[in-house]
């Protein structure tokens, strides 16, 4: 039923005029989500209160909540059309009066860490984009339908929010650098091995997919305390996020996972010097996939201490800085990263290798990423020790990659067996790093164990050199006639 009502406002959507892409669909349909999602928790919080024989206080109050303007029931608890608003007066109220009350919560509270600073954060620069206000009814009405309460609910919408996010994704344009394979990040994770009471960071969230499935994997280890459930939920995911679509989205992902009021962070992360970063400000896991091919202008490159304009090597500056004495990271970035000969990237090469052991690299093929032409590797690092040798592994999958053909886990269970002991095979190997030129610290890709590779010519190719033969063996014949 979830699946239909999700196809049923993106048909909606795709016929408004206010919304043009799959970036528009998904902000859209999550601001309106929230809200619904955030009357589902107050109306189990009051329940919860008057069980315990005490009273609750709304977050909300009575006309901007969700029952109020959205969702008014009769008696007979279906949708009273003679209080509903519509059309232009719906309009009005939302683009009026409800969002300004919602933007105006994040002056009123107190700490960035509660459900009421989240609420400010994420209206502070949501606008509603659909243009009809019958359109508007007709969203409201599908999402109203959706339910918050069990498990399995919850579930189905986070599987069905991350489809959205995917189709994002796919959708070029700049949807791609909010999607990160899930496939990916799950082999990520299973090398970094994080654990309950670790503080885990992403400071380029994006969609937050790195922390989900994180919360993922800790979750299902099982025979989890109260204890172990309330770090997951309060103390253990941390992130970052500069761009408001993305900023809703994390949290959206978050709640729908089942973290209630995420540790989310509406701020350029790059925009933070490095040189006030305190040990209590430090994490034990980072997992990132910061957007490459972005320049920083000279101001915010100030902040690090090796200057250069590309975003992607400032966050990786940004994550080394980041993570404690012993703590692991597993973060993609470009290629070119392992091998550009610039001194920026020089130095950063050169800093990572120092400060911290570069345990593997993972070699991705073209096409991991959908509608992103640029080859990516995944960096393993621990902060402390400096590297001596480096294992690589090269993600050769035989197939293209494609929308059709995606990364899937199958794909990256060899590397995960492989890496648990460094092992070496056709597509891995290892590189010690006293090896390497010391002036440049090339990391480059070059797999030893590679077999060359057969070429095999077109058909062309062979008709043109049997056509040449019998030219040369026509002469030759021509020239024994003549001795003759």
């Amino acid at each position: 039923m979830f699946e239909q009502t999700f196809k049923n406002i993106d048909d909606v959507l795709w016929k408004d005029a206010g919304c043009t892409s799959e970036l528009d669909y998904t902000e859209q349909t999550s601001w309106l989500l929230f809200l619904k999602y955030l009357d589902a928790l107050e109306q189990d919080k009051a329940l919860e209160a008057t069980l315990h024989g005490k009273t609750y206080s709304h977050i909300l109050e009575k006309p901007y909540r969700w029952e109020s303007w959205a969702a008014p029931k009769d008696k007979n608890g279906l949708l009273d059309r003679n209080v509903a608003l519509t059309g232009d007066d719906l309009l009005n109220f939302v683009n009026k009066e409800l969002l300004p009350y919602l933007q105006r919560f994040k002056t009123n509270a107190t700490d960035p860490n509660t459900i009421e600073y989240k609420i400010g954060e994420i209206f502070s620069e949501i606008k509603n984009k659909i243009a009809s206000g019958y359109s508007l009814r007709e969203i409201i009405d599908h999402i109203d339908k959706l339910r918050f309460r069990s498990q399995d609910e919850k579930h189905e919408l986070s599987h069905l929010y991350e489809t959205k996010i995917k189709n994002m994704g796919n959708a070029g344009r700049n949807g791609g650098e909010y999607y990160t394979p899930r496939a990916l990040i799950r082999a990520i994770i299973q090398v970094v091995q994080p654990k309950i009471g670790d503080k885990i960071y992403d400071g380029a969230v994006g969609s937050a997919g790195f922390l989900c499935e994180a919360f993922d994997y800790l979750k299902s280890k099982g025979n989890l305390t109260t204890r172990d459930l309330q770090t997951l939920q309060r103390s253990t995911f941390y992130g970052k996020e500069k761009k408001s679509l993305a900023y809703i989205i994390a949290i959206m992902n978050m709640i729908l996972h089942g973290i209630e009021a995420p540790n989310i962070t509406h701020t350029n992360t790059l925009s933070e010097n490095l040189a006030d970063v305190q040990e209590k400000d430090r994490f034990d896991v980072i997992l990132a996939n910061p957007p490459f091919g972005g320049k920083e202008r000279k101001e915010v490159q100030q902040n690090f201490p090796i200057r250069t304009s590309e975003t992607a090597f400032l966050f990786l500056q940004h994550f080394i800085k980041m993570l404690k004495a012993g703590g692991r990271a597993g973060v993609v970035i470009k290629n070119t990263f392992l091998s550009n000969t610039d001194n920026a990237s020089i130095s950063l090469r050169k800093l990572l290798l120092e400060s911290s052991n570069l345990h593997t690299i993972l070699d991705c093929p073209g096409g991991t990423f959908l509608g992103a032409g640029v080859k990516t590797v995944v960096l393993f690092f621990e902060k402390g020790a400096p590297t001596k040798k480096t294992w690589y592994y090269q993600l050769d999958l035989g197939r293209n990659l494609g929308k059709t053909n995606p990364l899937n886990d199958t794909d990256l269970v060899e590397f995960v067996e492989l890496q648990k002991t460094f092992a070496e095979s056709a597509k891995s190997w290892s590189l010690n790093i006293k090896d390497i030129d010391q002036s440049t610290f090339d990391l480059s890709v070059k797999n030893p164990n590679a077999k060359e590779e057969t070429i095999h010519r077109t058909p062309i190719e062979i008709i043109e050199e049997i056509r040449s033969l019998d030219a040369g063996s026509a002469e030759v014949l021509a020239k024994i006639e003549e001795i003759l």
